[in-house]
C-alpha cells in the first residue's frame, strides 16, 4: 500500500480533531502520569507480540511446523495488516481522538491474542496473527502523537525513552511470565494468560487520559490545515527523515531477527528448560535492554544541546557494539557465556529507540506527527518485522542439509552483523545532515 491510499478526497486537507480537546496539557505530573499509562500499554503491545517467539519451539513440535513457517507466523503474517494500515489510522489520528484510537487497538490486540490459543493449525494462528497486527497498528503512532503534545521538545528523547522501555519490559514480562505458563500449563494458556489483562487496561486508558491540544508544546494550539500530498511532500524533502528510516529499519532487523528466535536458539543450542532460558532472557531483557533504552534518551538529550547531530551519533555507535557482542553470544560454548554476552548486545541495540523517534516528533510538521511514525513504522516493519524473522527461520532451514539444525541456527543469526553495519553507517550518515535539517524544522 502506497501512501496515497490513505489520502483524502482530492482537495481535503489534514486538520486537528474534529472536535476540539476540553483542555490544554496539564502540569507535569498528569504529563508522566499519561506517560506511565501509554508506557504500560506499549508493554502489553511487546508482550503481545513477543509471546509466539517464547512458545515457538513447543508450536514446531505440537504443530509439525518448519523454521519457515514459523518465521512466516513470528513475522510476516503480523505485519502486513500492522503496517498497511498504520498510514490509514495515522492519518485519522491526526484528526481525531487519540486516546480513543489507542483504547480501541488494545482491546483488539489483546483480544487476538487470546484467540490464539485456539488455534488447532498454523493456518489459523497465521489468522490470528493478522488480527494481533490490525489491533497494533493504532497503538504506538498515536502514543507518539499523544507524548509529543505533553512534552516539549528539548525533552521528548527522555521521554519517548522511557515510553520505549515498553519494549523491554513487554519482553522481560512476556518471558518470565510467558515461559512459567508454557512450562506448567501448555502453549495455549500462554496466549491466555498475556492477552486478556490487555482488555482491562484498555478500560483504564479511556477513563483516566486525556486528548492534548496539538502543538501545545511547540507554542501554538492548532495546526493550520495542510493538503495530504503537500504534507507528505514535507515530510519526505527532510534529508534526516530518510537517514532515520534506514538506520531504524536495519536495526530493527537486527532486532527482530535475534529476539524472535532467541527461545529456539537457546533450546536447540544447549537444551535447556524453558525457566533456564525465559528466566535469564527476561531479565537482560528488564534490565539490560532497558539501561540501553534509557541511555539513547539521556545521552543524546545532554549531548544534544551542543551538537544535534548526537540524536543519531550516539545510535551509530550502539549499533557498532551489536556486532561483535552478537557474534559472541552466538557461537559461545556454555550457555553462560551466551547470556553474559547478550548483555552488550540488547545495551547497543537500545540506544537507538529514543532519539530516533524523538527526531521523527521534533522534524515532523505538527498535524503529520502521528502520519511521520506510521510512514515509518510502515517501512521499518514490513522490511524488519516481516522479513526479520523469515530472514533467519529461511537461512536456518537452507542450511540445515549441511550443517545441522543448531548450526544452521546460529549461521542465520551470525548474519544480522550486516543490517546492523548497515543501521550505524545510516545513522553516522544522518548525524552529518541532522544540525540543517533540526535547525529548519523548529525555526
Amino acid at each position: 500500500m502506497s501512501a496515497s491510499d490513505a489520502a483524502p478526497a482530492a482537495g481535503q486537507g489534514l486538520s486537528t480533531a474534529a472536535a476540539p480537546p476540553a483542555q490544554a496539557a496539564p502540569g507535569a505530573r498528569y504529563s508522566y502520569y499519561v506517560l506511565a499509562v501509554l508506557t504500560v500499554v506499549y508493554t502489553f503491545n511487546f508482550i503481545d507480540r513477543q509471546i509466539i517467539a517464547i512458545v515457538s519451539p513447543a508450536l514446531k513440535e505440537d504443530l509439525g511446523l518448519s523454521d519457515s513457517m514459523l518465521g512466516l507466523l513470528k513475522g510476516l503474517a503480523f505485519a502486513v495488516l500492522y503496517t498497511t494500515l498504520g498510514i490509514p489510522i495515522a492519518w485519522l489520528a491526526d484528526r481525531w481522538n487519540r486516546v480513543s484510537i489507542v483504547t480501541i487497538s488494545l482491546a483488539v490486540w489483546s483480544g487476538f491474542t487470546a484467540i490464539s490459543g485456539f488455534a488447532q493449525n498454523a493456518w489459523q494462528l497465521a489468522l490470528a496473527r493478522i488480527g494481533v497486527g490490525i489491533g497494533e497498528a493504532g497503538g504506538s503512532p498515536p502514543s507518539h502523537s499523544i507524548i509529543a503534545d505533553y512534552f516539549p521538545k528539548e525533552q521528548r528523547a527522555r521521554a519517548l525513552s522511557l515510553y520505549s522501555l515498553g519494549i523491554p519490559i513487554g519482553q522481560m514480562f512476556a518471558f518470565l511470565a510467558g515461559g512459567w505458563v508454557l512450562e506448567e500449563f501448555g502453549w495455549r494458556n500462554a496466549f491466555f494468560v498475556v492477552g486478556v489483562p490487555g482488555l482491562v487496561l484498555a478500560v483504564i486508558l479511556k477513563l483516566t487520559v486525556r486528548e492534548p491540544v496539538r502543538g501545545a508544546q511547540d507554542g501554538h494550539h492548532s495546526a493550520a490545515s495542510v493538503k495530504f500530498a503537500d504534507g507528505v511532500k514535507r515530510l519526505l524533502a527532510i534529508p534526516s527523515m530518510w537517514g532515520l528510516i534506514a538506520g531504524a529499519t536495519l536495526a530493527s532487523f537486527t532486532g527482530y531477527g535475534v529476539g524472535m528466535w532467541a527461545v529456539d536458539f537457546y533450546r536447540r543450542t544447549y537444551d535447556l528448560s524453558y525457566p533456564e532460558i525465559t528466566v535469564p532472557l527476561g531479565l537482560l531483557n528488564g534490565v539490560a535492554y532497558a539501561i540501553g533504552t534509557l541511555a539513547g534518551g539521556y545521552l543524546t538529550d545532554h549531548f544534544g544541546k551542543r551538537d544535534k547531530g548526537a540524536y543519531a551519533l550516539v545510535p551509530a555507535i550502539g549499533m557498532l557494539v551489536t556486532i561483535p557482542a552478537g557474534f559472541l553470544s552466538t557461537w559461545a560454548a556454555t550457555p553462560f557465556w551466551a547470556f553474559f554476552w547478550t548483555a552488550p548486545f540488547l545495551i547497543g541495540l537500545g540506544l537507538y529507540l529514543g532519539p530516533t523517534w524523538s527526531l521523527v516528533q521534533t522534524l515532523a510538521p505538527v498535524n503529520l506527527r502521528a502520519f511521520a511514525v506510521a510512514f515509518m513504522f510502515f517501512i521499518l516493519n514490513i522490511i524488519a518485522l516481516g522479513f526479520g524473522p523469515l530472514w533467519v527461520g529461511g537461512l536456518s532451514d537452507i542450511f540445515a542439509a549441511e550443517h545441522g539444525e543448531t548450526t544452521a541456527l546460529r549461521i542465520a543469526i551470525t548474519s544480522l552483523g550486516i543490517s546492523s553495519l548497515g543501521a550505524a553507517a545510516a545513522y553516522y550518515w544522518t548525524s552529518k545532515k541532522l544540525p540543517a535539517d533540526w535547525a529548519k524544522a523548529t525555526s
